[in-house]
């Protein structure tokens, strides 16, 4: 048996780019030297995708559970029998219902220990809704699933790292959703995040002003005033280094992000937007706060070139490697947490 990080990952929706990008990812055999990915979807799905691409030189080990994994290959467990009418580029109810069958089943094996991490392919978050998943996306999903009672939408690449207080929800509802105890809540998340998952010390975290100009004390709105200053000098309190509010514009404009370790936004697009714009190509949504390690790429479902093999890999390849080093600093920072060096004081006269 392989004591190599098992890392699961769901196809997403069958119409998008999903298994594109997993596929391209996974022909690299270097992969294999990280991790084993298991590939929860269908054979017959994978086929049709490699067969679009004109990739012939690929194939997945087919298995029924994480323990029969191979470590040298690229496996695939089968989660659904039936036949699937693939529609590429085209959003209806079989990518969302496939999606969420390929989600569930990882889901599951993750949570009962069975993988170490997932890695999400991109859904459409319309066609999944159902009886069975009735949430804005995968964080608000996988926070439940967890048990968990909060969680960080955490952008993260080389050069910049975001997170949002709100997430995927209406632009109209951001201003009442924000307040000082949901700030507190999202900063001591990605306060706890940078140290354990990134081994960052002493995290320097910048918060970003709702309104333009950081509200120009007072002159446009309030909510700087009243509470998003507080809930910094209150996380000061609590021995975590936030710095702000900053005006979202000039921060991004003059490169101040790259002063700090984080960047905590108010809001989705006053967030994304800039790290997108920075980091494209090589972002990783990760899911903050949770029990389990979860990351996916910073791209939709791409339907407008869904089967064009004009999908790039990278931002996907970037999500699996965090994933494992994710993993890897959990797992270092609990073994040595479980036996650490007893203090010894010493006296003057000890020879």
């Amino acid at each position: 048996m392989s004591d190599k990080i098992k890392v699961g990952i769901s196809v997403g929706d069958v119409n998008g780019i999903g298994l594109e990008v997993i596929i391209k990812t996974l022909m690299d055999n270097r992969i294999m030297d990280y991790c084993t990915p298991i590939v929860y979807g269908h054979t017959k799905i994978a086929s049709f995708h490699r067969k679009t691409l004109a990739i012939n030189d690929f194939s997945f080990n087919v298995i029924n559970n994480p323990g029969m994994a191979h470590d040298k290959r690229p496996n695939m467990i089968n989660c659904w029998e039936e036949d699937v009418k693939i529609e590429l580029g085209v959003a209806n109810e079989t990518g969302g219902k496939y999606a969420f069958l390929s989600l569930e089943k990882a889901l599951d094996d993750l949570l009962a220990g069975s993988i170490d991490a997932l890695v999400t392919a991109p859904i459409n978050k319309h066609t999944i809704q159902s009886e069975n998943f009735q949430f804005a996306g995968h964080t608000e999903y996988i926070q439940t699933k967890t048990g968990s009672e909060d969680s960080l939408m955490f952008l993260i690449s080389e050069d910049l790292k975001v997170g949002v207080v709100t997430g995927h929800i209406p632009i109209s509802e951001v201003p009442e959703k924000i307040t000082q105890e949901k700030i507190i809540s999202k900063l001591t998340l990605m306060n706890n995040s940078l140290k354990k998952d990134f081994w960052i010390q002493k995290p320097k975290i910048a918060v970003l002003g709702l309104n333009p100009h950081a509200g120009d004390n007072g002159l446009i709105g309030n909510e700087e005033l009243q509470t998003i200053i507080p809930a910094i000098e209150q996380a000061n309190s609590q021995g975590i280094m936030a710095f702000g509010p900053y005006s979202a514009d000039g921060f991004f404009a003059n490169k101040t992000f790259a002063q700090f370790d984080a960047v905590l936004a108010m809001y989705h697009d006053q967030g994304l937007i800039p790290f997108k714009q920075i980091s494209f190509h090589n972002g990783v949504n990760f899911t903050a706060g949770l029990p389990v390690v979860r990351t996916s790429p910073d791209h939709g479902t791409g339907f407008d070139i869904a089967g064009k093999n004009k999908a790039s890999e990278n931002s996907f390849r970037e999500a699996i490697f965090e994933a494992v080093n994710i993993v890897k600093h959990r797992r270092e920072s609990t073994e040595l947490a479980s036996n650490p060096l007893k203090i010894s004081r010493f006296t003057k006269d000890r020879d």
